[in-house]
């Protein structure tokens, strides 16, 4: 038996609450290693000495090159849990619990792994809504200035005694009027890039949190957004950006001026007196700041005040424009006490708001429940681009990424993750792929795939760029006719996944992947109804077994009889 490769983390996403009445655990072990995994699990608070015990066996849930994922869901257990496992490899059999391998039971019920109490206040519980949604990101600078339109042009406005500038035009009142575009394509939900007062086109160095930047039009515009949005039947996800402020935020403003006189000196790191703002944008700033960008001094949100300012920020924009959650900038730099603080004052405006955290590592620390219901997948990102537009990758390589990806977490966090392809910070994922059809067996994943797929502004139009410059460019307004093909390919599977609650609420099953191989297969699967996904990166021709295409196909491009041309695609329903 590998000893080494088993593991099980009590409250974890190895034992936890899926609801209060079901309760999920997990057990690693070497792939392939053991026969059988088998749970007894009990009632710590039994009057009974020794406790009585329940066995339930274990199912492989999902694998990877290295390991196995034991698992099985309890319905109906006792609230409070002590449990171990029985392990057996086919040549010897052990008891495992505390850590340790044994032969023996132990009277002492304190010994074996314990859930204390399935409590309804720790059980992890994103917004219903998520799993049913599909967002548009839109950089607001780059995407619109009125109907299918963009000016390009560079603006600049006064803001109190600064200066704030934008680069191509956009604007809030050209996102509302493109909001039916938004409805042919599908999406049912819009993550907006900052749109506060801000110096430079980003708006990542704001000067106010209270106000739209000039340049993107009033606060008035923005409300009427919301309003024709939610009349439209889509949510409005705006960015929070509070790891940081820009150089003439009131407060950054104030300890300029007055040094160690400022009521705000406690809102900032590190401030060496007197403040000075360098003008070398090369010289390191006697401040902490955001990377080592000296214009966006770092906000101490762990002082009481700085922290109650920002979290009234969040509630301010629920309650006067009803915004359905923030997206929260820099999230894993800022301490875990704000973020509860934050999540506390913002879900008693509004239940069921979403908070996303930009984590671009992997983010258990932060999906417990206490501070964020989702956070920017961009492992995800990373994946698909080993497999799809690199090619560096085998079917067997990515399923085990897509499996560890998908086994870090609570079950609850998997169906709320923000999967993406593109986003402001990344080179474009078409400008990555070898061939279009590479980026589009990329983008039929993402839609069927649990979680949030999210849709970076032109991406169905074709744009591509490696730099900044480029991958920010103007939403192509002029020529969408050109790129129809690719529009319909997101409409279409937006549709499939907006029509098929299996591919929203379905669980996650790997049919084929095997190493050497670029075919893969995966379903997913609600009770008896299944859909399976079959698809091809080989340059040639793929055999696809008579039994994995059975049911009614929904969806083929290249299937012939058996056989699943290169770069093709096949999604299937069927039942089991």
């Amino acid at each position: 038996m590998n000893r080494s490769a088993v593991l099980h983390i009590p409250m974890s996403q190895y034992a936890y609450g899926i609801d209060e009445k079901h309760v999920m655990i997990r057990l690693r072990a070497g792939r392939g290693d053991l026969k059988t995994c088998r749970l007894y699990y009990g009632d710590r608070a039994c009057r009974l000495t020794p406790v009585l015990f329940t066995a339930k066996e274990m199912q492989v849930e999902a694998r990877t090159e290295e390991f196995d994922y034991w698992q099985v869901e309890l319905t109906d257990p006792y609230r409070r849990l002590c449990y171990y496992f029985l392990l057996d490899d086919g040549n010897e059999q052990s008891l495992y619990y505390g850590d340790r391998f044994t032969k023996e039971t132990v009277d002492d019920r304190s010994e074996y792994y314990q859930l204390p109490f399935n409590h309804r206040a720790d059980i992890v519980a994103p917004p219903q809504w998520v799993q049913d949604t599909v967002i548009y990101n839109i950089f607001p600078d780059s995407f619109a200035t009125g109907h299918r339109f963009i000016s390009g042009m560079e603006t600049e406005k006064d803001y109190g005694q600064e200066k704030v500038h934008g680069k191509l035009g956009g604007t809030i009142k050209g996102i509302t009027e493109n909001i039916d575009y938004l409805t042919e394509l599908g999406v049912n939900a819009i993550y907006i890039n900052p749109i506060f007062a801000a110096g430079e086109y980003h708006k990542y160095d704001l000067v106010d949190y209270y106000h739209i930047d000039p340049c993107f039009g009033t606060d008035e515009e923005f409300g009427k957004l919301v309003q024709h949005c939610h009349e439209k039947g889509i949510r409005v996800i705006i960015d929070g950006v509070f790891n940081h402020c820009g150089w003439h935020f009131m407060a950054f403003d104030d300890v300029v001026e007055k040094g160690e006189a400022s009521d705000y000196k406690d809102w900032f790191y590190r401030l060496e007196y007197p403040v000075v703002r360098p003008e070398d944008p090369e010289t390191y700033p006697g401040y902490e700041c955001f990377g080592y960008e000296r214009m966006m001094p770092k906000l101490a949100l762990d002082q009481e005040k700085a922290a109650d300012y920002f979290c009234q920020v969040g509630q301010y924009w629920i309650e006067k424009y009803d915004i359905d959650g923030w997206r929260l900038d820099v999230a894993s730099e800022i301490n875990d006490g704000f973020w509860r603080k934050f999540r506390a004052a913002v879900k008693k405006c509004k239940r069921d708001a979403v908070l996303i955290g930009e984590v671009w590592e992997s983010a258990g620390h932060w999906l417990d429940g206490t501070m964020f219901d989702s956070t920017m997948n961009y492992d995800f990102r990373k994946h698909c681009k080993r497999f799809f537009a690199e090619e560096t990758a085998d079917a067997l390589e990515f399923d085990s990424r897509v499996t560890d990806m998908r086994m870090r977490y609570r079950k609850q966090t998997v169906f709320s993750q923000l999967n993406l392809l593109d986003s402001h910070d990344v080179s474009r994922f078409l400008s990555l792929c070898k061939d279009v059809r590479n980026f589009q067996l990329a983008v039929i994943f993402q839609m069927t795939f649990p979680g949030m797929p999210s849709v970076f502004y032109g991406d169905e139009a074709g744009v591509t760029g490696i730099l900044e410059a480029e991958y920010r460019s103007p939403m192509p307004w002029d020529t969408l006719a050109e790129t129809d093909e690719l529009f319909y390919l997101y409409q279409r599977a937006i549709e499939l996944r907006k029509r098929e609650l299996i591919l929203k609420r379905g669980e996650y099953r790997t049919v084929t992947a095997e190493k050497g191989s670029r075919l893969y297969g995966y379903e997913r699967y609600l009770g008896s109804e299944r859909i399976r996904i079959f698809l091809n990166m080989e340059e040639r021709a793929a055999e696809l077994l008579p039994e994995w295409l059975e049911g009614e196909i929904l969806w083929q491009e290249g299937l012939t009889e058996n056989r699943l041309q290169g770069r093709g695609f096949v999604i299937i329903k069927g039942r089991d």
